[in-house]
């Protein structure tokens, strides 16, 4: 005759099982924790860093129902909206790139912008609004010839305006729009996240940016 196994015997076996399936949980989320470490740079007392959660929103917004805030179609909607769209207007953001502030700055642009300082300049969110006009100011300078011959043509489908074209040299450089613009759309351009000239485009169309004047030299 078969003896049966005592209750307590299987019972040890159960809690035996819990307890090796949640040491496992904890080790899975170690690792996931260590795979986040490791795709940031290290914060400093002045910046908060993007976590690699936040780099992947911008990664895959193009296509994704990430909703920007519309505020008007004037100049002051069109700078939240890209703002939003690089850092979500936060202005002490750095990326694991180097990209820095509200708009996500390269030190060669605040270079040429005359701003050295890039530690006073995460803490002043007035001289990186200044910045980024002075930006817009420049890169219209660097495009009008080619803002007069697009603007209200489409490319791939797309209509271009000039606040698309503004947001984009914003993205890829003056350089590269001027690329995309004169070779129809086929020269295009992707940013390290896989964002494209022809998406800034899209997203920032039909927005009046009259108010930005061309200027080869503009002060902040």
């Amino acid at each position: 005759m078969k003896i049966r196994k005592p209750l307590v015997i299987r019972t040890t076996f159960l809690i035996l099982g819990l307890i090796i399936l949640t040491a496992s949980a904890f080790k899975t989320d170690t690792n996931e924790t260590k795979a986040i470490d490791t795709n940031c740079i290290n914060p400093s007392v002045l910046v908060t860093v993007l976590t690699l959660e936040e780099l992947l929103i911008k990664q895959t917004s193009s296509n994704s129902n990430l909703q920007v805030p519309f505020i008007g179609n004037q100049f002051i909607g069109f700078r939240e909206a890209v703002g939003f769209k690089e850092s979500r207007n936060r202005y002490h953001i750095v990326n694991k790139f180097g990209y820095l502030g509200k708009y996500q700055f390269g030190k060669s642009t605040l270079k040429r912008l005359k701003i050295h300082n890039v530690e006073n300049f995460l803490k002043n969110p007035e001289q990186q609004e200044k910045a980024f006009k002075a930006l817009c100011s420049l890169n219209k300078h660097i495009l009008k010839k080619d803002i007069k011959r697009s603007v209200g043509k489409k490319i791939n489908g797309v209509r271009i305006t000039e606040s698309g074209i503004l947001a984009a040299a914003h993205l890829s450089g003056a350089g590269n729009v001027r690329k995309f613009l004169r070779s129809n759309g086929t020269v295009n351009f992707n940013d390290a996240f896989g964002t494209t000239i022809q998406h800034y485009i899209i997203q920032f169309s039909g927005y009046d940016v009259s108010e930005i004047e061309a200027s080869k030299n503009p002060t902040i």
